[in-house]
């Protein structure tokens, strides 16, 4: 009976280490998680409070006027009755 005993003794023991443990570092990851959130939150506020030069274009702009001439090409192209 002593043996029962003092082996359900240390399985308590195993899982009750176990369990802080596992809550130790779910803990952990959590606050590793939030301040993560917070510096992805705060590079994203800095992002768009930062200034523009009016004078560079965004990238999404510059596509676009690229976009656009390419197609005015094509058009004269078309016009001038050259085979593309």
């Amino acid at each position: 009976m002593a043996t029962i005993a003092s082996d359900l003794a240390a399985n308590l023991v195993t899982a009750a280490v176990a369990l802080t443990a596992l809550g130790i570092v779910s803990l952990a990851a959590l606050r590793g998680w939030r301040d993560w959130i917070d510096l992805k939150r705060e590079e994203l506020a800095a992002g768009r409070s930062a200034a523009h030069d009016p004078a560079v274009p965004h990238a999404g702009s510059r596509i676009e006027i690229a976009d656009l001439k390419e197609r005015l090409r094509k058009l004269e192209a078309i016009a001038a009755g050259v085979d593309l």
